[in-house]
């Protein structure tokens, strides 16, 4: 700032003046003195000894014109500032995982440090991905599932905690969120193929096998009991946030915490880029054109996922179909709905966008109202129409337009 070094010539005259007067005020006895070089030229005489026999007076005016010249010392070292410090640069990284592509982008000292530390965080989420598809036969998840009915299988400490969050979830929403929804995704995929709805007989053969309750956990012997026969889990309603969440704990262990990871639309966000207070985050506007915003809002240290059907749907019979499959019906949301969830992390966030959705406006935030730290905002469109619908919560987030 140009007014800076004007105001600290400014307090060094101040100081050096002060100084002056006062010891010019002061009649010093003759003796043995040195000179103290203040202010390149400038040089103010004490006497260094003896002290002891001066008037109390004299005295303490001198040490009254050492005192101002130590406080002016003071002043003068905060106006001496070091070499400004260089702004730390931005590098983006990206790699395909888990069927969407998870993206990084962070503030690090050099180009070194920020590869190696990505290239770790994209392992982690390569090993999860190893652990929850279910796209890859051999995946714990999968291995789980090709276990008999009712026999307690033990799996690892992470996975375990991963079902333990979304059985957590599925009681809160009354089902809406279901870990077990695997058999009805099945077949829906397979039914968005063909261009043709599953038959009601084929909808009662899957819904046999779900159930968030047909699972049972066992905390202590870490180990997952599926009640029903040919039960399937699926974690893409939680997985790509808890990835995301990972990959920003191995850049934060790696030195970097100011990092984002988006996996699609779930998004980890670690501390703000230099000089700035947050992250900027657009919303997408449901209905709207490609990369057109509902609203921005700025974060940090948080988790956001935005859940919709605006570029995954299908129409049969002239009915439009969301990707989104409802666990009480076993077909896709007819509805248009968006929700974006707002939280500590993206595992929270993003298993709650989704289910949300299922729940629709009413319950929907409702239920984002009653958990802590989780903001909402749902979006609904007919007859061309959006509406908007934030929670209690989101109206307190500041907005940019």
């Amino acid at each position: 700032m140009p007014l800076l070094p004007s105001f600290c010539r400014f307090v060094e005259r101040v100081a050096i003046n002060m100084a002056l007067r006062w010891s010019l005020k002061t009649e010093l006895p003759e003796g043995p003195s040195e000179a103290i070089r203040f202010n390149r030229s400038l040089c103010i005489r004490f006497r260094a000894a003896p002290w002891a026999g001066l008037p109390a007076r004299r005295w303490r005016a001198t040490a009254g014109a050492l005192i101002v010249w130590i406080i002016g010392l003071l002043l003068l070292a905060g106006c001496r500032t070091g070499p400004p410090v260089q702004p730390l640069p931005r590098f983006e990284f990206s790699s395909p995982h888990m069927g969407t592509l998870f993206t990084i982008s962070l503030y690090a000292q050099s180009k070194s440090n920020a590869t190696a530390a990505a290239q770790a965080a994209f392992r982690r989420v390569a090993a999860l991905d190893d652990m929850m598809s279910d796209y890859k036969a051999d995946s714990e998840l999968m291995r789980l599932c090709d276990q008999p009915c009712g026999k307690p299988v033990p799996v690892s400490p992470e996975l375990f905690s991963v079902l333990e969050r979304c059985q957590k979830v599925s009681a809160l929403s009354g089902g809406a969120f279901d870990v077990t929804v695997g058999p009805f995704v099945r077949l829906w995929r397979f039914a968005r193929k063909r261009g043709v709805l599953p038959t009601a007989q084929e909808i009662a053969k899957a819904r046999a096998a779900v159930g968030w309750q047909k699972m049972r956990l066992d905390r202590h012997g870490c180990a997952v009991t599926l009640l029903a026969p040919n039960m399937r889990l699926d974690l893409g309603s939680i997985g790509k946030g808890y990835a995301a969440d990972q990959a920003l704990g191995i850049l934060k262990a790696s030195g970097i915490e100011r990092a984002l990871v988006a996996a699609s639309g779930d998004i980890a966000i670690g501390k703000p880029p230099p000089g700035d207070g947050a992250w900027k985050i657009g919303i997408a506007q449901l209905g709207g054109r490609t990369n057109e915003v509902n609203c921005t809002v700025l974060l940090h240290d948080a988790g956001i996922s935005t859940s919709g059907d605006s570029e995954q749907f299908i129409e049969i019979n002239g009915v439009r179909y969301s990707h989104i499959v409802d666990p009480a019906t076993g077909l896709g949301l007819t509805e248009r709905i968006q929700a974006t969830i707002i939280g500590p992390d993206a595992t929270t966030t993003d298993s709650l966008d989704t289910t949300l959705s299922v729940l629709g406006v009413r319950r929907g935030l409702a239920l984002a109202d009653s958990l802590p730290g989780v903001a909402a905002v749902i979006q609904t469109r007919h007859n061309g129409q959006t509406q908007t619908f934030p929670s209690r919560r989101f109206k307190k987030i500041r907005l940019v337009k």
